[in-house]
């Protein structure tokens, strides 16, 4: 006997947790089927225990450098063991926090791997048996990503690390080799360089971070290599010799080939969504490249079957899958003005040291949809409070329509520019031009002063630089 829900989530991450409490809060009846963990990915083993880590290497850096804040530090040790710890500690506690939600809003939550079996219907299975039998007018498939594995470069768990071994490490190696520059791969490389590993990037691309401004990507590199990164872009990885302790790595670059023996290498080289033995076979729901094919309202062409989050495609942002849970549910409820997801609205962050942040059109994206373009750029080191903190190495550059004077995007390299981003991603939210931006007041001694500085640098108006 089937049990029905108004609502079934495929999925319990960022997108399917919170589509799940948002369809209660409307009222809905509503299952949540989760096989690992409550918060997904990114709770459990992405974006939350990554920036406990790199806070972790960030306060090792800081008392490294104590002696230029006045201050003697003695003898300051890692203990890996307890920097891993606090970072399952701190992911744990938040993956009970929406345990905890999911009780609050009434959702009932499923154990084990959810199917589709026909209209309306959804099995759930544990340990490869059938455990329960779901029907609802309304699933949501919420099943994300996971890593991409490349043909001779398969991860083993021991010398060569996805994202999850890289975040548990037993020892701290000495020497690492990361192949791919996207978020992933940077903020690891960050994180062991900090730490004292030598650290290799190898990048396919002819630059590193390949969706940022070129100008934000370019400073970020030379940050890099002055900490004593080795960076290789244009780069490709063709073969791995295993030894018991160490892997020999074959680098193929434009200016030839390359032996780099590392302790360990670290796959970085994208995602792939988790479409497989959801039972999407018998249905007419389309894939392209791997994807989930959605309208803007997150429906397939599967009548009462939609997708959300990583699975549904690009940009595979944990606020972006959340951002769709809510317009999907909504729309099923009949909510009054939704309205659909404006992608150039979404904030990509990375944080390395420096870190990165951007929202909206690079210049040089701007530059080929046609627009007649203003650039403003101010420097970190124009900004009292960034001398101030220690943190005079940075830019925030803004791009607007010379035209109508909108703000196409915004990007910036530096110190707590992950928190800044958020002031232009309200801006283009609201629609706000060059004239508002210029006439806002921002506090004093801020590193938001260098956001007003770069709008008024745009115009040829900036004060301090």
């Amino acid at each position: 006997m089937s049990k029905t829900f108004d609502v079934i989530v495929i999925g319990g991450g960022p997108g399917g947790y919170v589509a799940a409490i948002r369809a209660a809060q409307l009222k809905m009846n509503v299952a949540l089927i989760e096989a690992n963990h409550l918060g997904g990915i990114c709770l459990n083993w992405g974006c939350i225990p990554t920036k406990a880590l790199l806070r972790s290497s960030e306060v090792y850096s800081l008392i490294q450098h104590a002696d230029a804040f006045g201050l003697k530090v003695k003898g300051v040790d890692i203990d890996l063991k307890k920097i891993v710890e606090r970072s399952r500690g701190v992911a744990k506690q938040l993956s009970g926090g929406i345990a905890h939600l999911m009780k609050k809003n009434k959702v009932t939550v499923f154990d084990g791997w959810g199917k589709l079996a026909g209209k309306g219907k959804v099995i759930v299975e544990k340990d490869g048996k059938k455990i329960e039998e779901l029907s609802a007018k309304h699933i949501i498939i919420a099943t994300g990503a996971r890593a991409r594995v490349l043909p001779g470069l398969e991860p083993d768990g021991k010398l060569v690390w996805t994202y999850k071994e890289a975040m548990v490490p037993e020892a701290m190696p000495k020497s690492v080799l990361v192949v791919g520059s996207g978020a992933i791969g940077i903020e690891f490389a960050s994180f062991y360089r900090t730490l004292g590993a030598e650290v290799t990037v190898v990048e396919v691309m002819d630059k590193i971070l390949p969706v940022e401004d070129d100008e934000i990507s370019a400073f970020a590199h030379k940050q890099f290599e002055k900490q004593g990164m080795k960076i290789l872009t244009g780069a490709k990885v063709t073969k791995l010799d295993k030894s018991k302790t160490n892997v020999k790595c074959t680098v193929e670059t434009a200016k030839g080939r390359q032996e780099i023996t590392v302790d360990r290498i670290i796959m970085a080289v994208g995602i792939v969504a988790n479409t497989e033995n959801i039972g999407l076979e018998n249905t007419k729901v389309k894939l392209d490249r791997g994807h989930i094919v959605t309208n803007e309202w997150l429906a397939t062409d599967e009548p009462g079957v939609y997708a959300i989050g990583d699975v549904a495609g690009a940009p595979w942002l944990a606020h972006k899958a959340s951002h769709e849970g809510v317009i999907c549910v909504e729309k099923i409820a009949g909510v009054k003005d939704v309205h659909p997801m404006k992608k150039f609205n979404i904030p990509g962050c990375t944080y390395c040291t420096p870190q990165i942040a951007c929202v909206g059109l690079t210049e040089k994206a701007a530059k080929e949809q046609g627009y007649k373009i203003k650039v403003g750029k101010f420097p970190f080191i124009g900004n009292g409070k960034a001398i101030a903190l220690g943190e005079p190495e940075g830019l925030v550059k803004t791009i607007f329509d010379e035209v109508t004077g909108e703000l196409l995007g915004a990007h910036m390299v530096g110190a707590e520019v992950t928190e800044l981003i958020q002031g232009y991603v309200v801006a283009k939210t609201l629609e706000t031009t060059e004239a508002e931006l210029m006439h806002t007041i921002f506090a004093h001694p801020t590193l938001s002063e260098m956001m007003h500085e770069s709008v008024l640098s745009a115009y040829g108006k900036a004060i301090h630089f």
